[in-house]
């Protein structure tokens, strides 16, 4: 319990100013020039790996590690420091080369929509603007409510919306586009909601799949990545736990697959727990054949 307050701790303490933060003029994070597709590392197979170690993964903490569709754009949180706001940094492929291209302070988990002309920041966007971004926009009514902590939220091609809340004992909820107006959200089935810590969810650009994170009953000792796949009669299937090739005895979470559909990013926290104030957690990835390997078979 105190490893999974600890991280929540992490997570919440760098998400609670929801403003618009400009591009740092003054970095502490200094980075190689990277060549050649995926930040110019080699990819995983079907057993997870640390995403760009000693780059990117290291000592420390790093989170929420997402190539933008078409794969030209990369963004990370980090920090510099125990003391220091988290911050998002941005990678840009010019030519075949990855220089990092912007910075500012994180309000909430970054996800983007399957065009790649938005990005998600919990209870608001930014919209592609030119070569860079729009200030940040609130969502509305419908999600910018108080008694609500939204993490991640997903969005899937259709606009069906998906989003946790830590506030509400830690549930997921849907919302999706009817006659193209935004249905209030509801909270997902038991499928999902279940066990504890439930949270950090995404959805499939076609809504075939839906990945989470949670702690349940006959995991692997911490919150494990599971899937639930979409039923012929529009419900959600069974959740499965993602196995061992993905999972581990320690908190895995933050899961998203790469908009090529071939690889799945994750967070898993790599030290024994006992340090909540410098925890090591670090970006994996792993082949997203994984999902047709655990896709249940007619």
């Amino acid at each position: 319990m105190k490893n999974k307050t600890g991280i929540l701790l992490l997570i919440l303490g760098s998400i609670a100013n929801f403003g618009f933060a400009q591009e740092s003029k003054e970095s502490d994070f200094n980075f190689p020039d990277l060549e050649g597709p995926y930040m110019g590392q080699k990819p995983p197979g079907l057993v997870a790996e640390p995403f760009a170690p000693g780059i990117i993964s290291k000592e420390g903490w790093e989170l929420e590690g997402v190539f933008a569709p078409g794969m030209k754009e990369f963004y990370f949180v980090t920090r510099s420091g125990t003391k220091k706001p988290a911050t998002v940094i941005g990678f840009r492929q010019q030519g075949n080369v990855w220089k990092k291209y912007t910075e500012f302070k994180r309000t909430g988990e970054i996800s983007f929509s399957p065009d790649g002309t938005r990005m998600h920041m919990a209870k608001g966007y930014k919209d592609r603007k030119g070569d860079g971004w729009s200030e940040r926009k609130s969502l509305g009514p419908l999600f910018n409510r108080d008694d609500w902590g939204i993490m991640r939220l997903s969005a899937s091609a259709k606009g069906t919306y998906v989003f946790d809340d830590y506030k509400s004992g830690d549930v997921i909820r849907i919302s999706r586009l009817k006659d193209g107006k935004r249905q209030a959200p509801k909270e997902m089935g038991l499928v999902v909601n279940t066990g504890e810590w439930t949270a950090h969810p995404f959805i499939a650009p076609d809504e075939s799949y839906l990945i989470w994170d949670s702690e349940r009953e006959g995991g692997y000792g911490d919150s494990d990545l599971y899937i639930s796949f979409r039923q012929e009669d529009g419900s959600w299937g069974p959740a499965i736990n993602m196995g061992a090739t993905v999972n581990s005895d320690k908190w895995e979470a933050f899961a998203s697959v790469t908009s090529d559909g071939k690889y799945i990013l994750f967070n898993r926290r790599i030290d024994d727990g006992s340090n909540n104030d410098n925890m090591n957690v670090d970006i994996y990835w792993v082949d997203a054949q994984i999902i047709e390997v655990l896709r249940p078979k007619p």
